[in-house]
């Protein structure tokens, strides 16, 4: 699930909010925002302003 989120995030190219990540992975919103949370604390994620998130490659 980290894989998906993260490949999406990354062909998005720019920070989104969780749900539209679970819209382009077809997940529920709440799974996607645990996985980020997740992904900020591992540190593969960043979130550049409130809400929003992308890859921290």
């Amino acid at each position: 699930m980290e894989e998906k989120v993260l490949d999406a995030m990354k062909k998005a190219g720019i920070p989104l909010k969780p749900g539209e990540v679970a819209g382009m992975i077809g997940e529920e919103s709440k799974t996607v925002s645990k996985v980020i949370g997740t992904l900020k604390k591992k540190g593969k994620v960043i979130s550049p302003k409130r809400c929003y998130y992308a890859p921290s490659e």
